[in-house]
């Protein structure tokens, strides 16, 4: 992080949040309690759909177009306008730096001309804490100490939140594949509209777990780290001898979940199983060296309907209490950005606009309370 301006402890006003590490377009406000009072999201699906993926730089050309109507929408959804912005903070990575660049941009042009301090936030430290926002009302404090899974299409880390000394402590990684992209890539394979992790876990629900048996990544017994590119090999090659022997028909694709053969729909929801599995299996070998206290869960995966039932489950069973994102808050948004940014604003931290740049790998390493 970039030395602080300046201090911030008597900010005033509003937080305005700004989201552009991918393909959404995002713009959010929150009060200095941490309530939302406005989180827009312009989706890009449709101008990346036929594509089966993001494209860099279509992604940045919408980011510019959506952002006039994305932003005044927020403004107006939360009843103020741009002189009450009492502080701006922008995603500066990890993600598609062209994308960063144009929200990094306007985050560095609204504070300048507002007078306002900025904050140049990590991705990861925005979806961290955002199992503290709550709709309508003040967010919650951040606890004494804190575990921290963010699941997602980019992301699969453990992290560690020490509130005494202001630590945050990157725990493990995945070493190849993040959850949320094995999960896409699946569904990309079946056909399924882009992006198909959340449609493959819907599928799932349908189908029987205890059919298909996958194996999980073997990682030494004193490591944390993740691994999905060998449950995603094992999946693909599966659907393909199922292909084979059977034709999924159109209607299944359009729609029609009657029409989906068996097979596929007990292999998704192995898949899911395996997938869910290994996150709590990370889990137990954790809280078996340490006490943990409380798990915070959150990123696009934390909203897979296997992963909130099973972690749930594992916290009571561990005496661990969870705390899920809220589902409106488990993809990218602007609203966690602008709460990780008053986070930072409540200790006197401000980033120097002149200096904050954007950058598509960034280690996280953070002392952010």
């Amino acid at each position: 992080m970039s030395a602080p301006l300046r201090s911030t402890g008597g900010f005033r006003g509003f937080v305005l949040g700004i989201e552009t590490s991918c393909d959404d377009t995002a713009c959010a406000v929150l009060d200095r309690e941490g309530r939302v009072l406005s989180s827009q999201v312009s989706s890009q699906l449709e101008v990346h759909r036929a594509f089966g993926g993001v494209v860099p730089e279509a992604a940045s050309r919408e980011h510019l177009r959506n952002w006039p109507a994305v932003s005044e929408a927020a403004l107006a959804e939360a009843g103020i306008g741009w002189p009450d912005i009492g502080a701006v903070a922008a995603t500066r990575g990890p993600g598609l730096v062209g994308s960063l660049l144009v929200g990094l941009s306007l985050g560095k042009a609204i504070s300048y001309s507002l007078g306002a301090p900025f904050l140049a936030v990590h991705h990861l430290e925005g979806h961290l804490f955002s199992p503290l926002l709550r709709w309508g009302g003040a967010s919650l404090p951040v606890p004494e100490s804190m575990l921290g899974l963010v699941v997602s299409g980019g992301h699969t880390s453990l992290l560690d939140v020490d509130k005494a000394t202001g630590a945050v402590t990157s725990l493990a990684e995945t070493r190849d594949d993040a959850v949320g992209e094995a999960f896409d890539k699946v569904g990309r394979r079946l056909g399924l509209p882009f992006p198909g992790g959340a449609e493959v876990d819907r599928l799932a629900e349908l189908g029987d777990p205890s059919v298909w048996r996958f194996g999980t990544a073997r990682i030494s017994s004193n490591e944390l780290a993740f691994s999905y590119s060998g449950l995603k090999s094992q999946a693909l090659r599966a659907l393909g001898e199922i292909e084979t022997r059977t034709e999924i028909p159109r209607s299944a694709l359009e729609g029609d979940d009657a029409a989906w053969p068996r097979e596929v729909l007990d292999l998704l929801a192995g898949f899911r199983h395996a997938a869910v599995a290994q996150l709590i299996k990370r889990l137990d070998r954790l809280r078996d060296e340490r006490p943990v206290a409380r798990l915070s869960v959150s990123g696009g995966v934390a909203a897979n309907r296997l992963l909130r039932r099973e972690v749930t489950a594992w916290g009571e069973r561990r005496g661990v209490e969870v705390m899920l994102v809220p589902l409106r808050f488990s993809g990218d948004n602007a609203a966690m950005i602008a709460h990780a940014g008053l986070l930072r604003l409540r200790m006197g931290d401000a980033d120097d606009p002149r200096s904050a740049d954007a950058e598509s790998r960034i280690p996280f390493a953070a002392g952010v309370l």
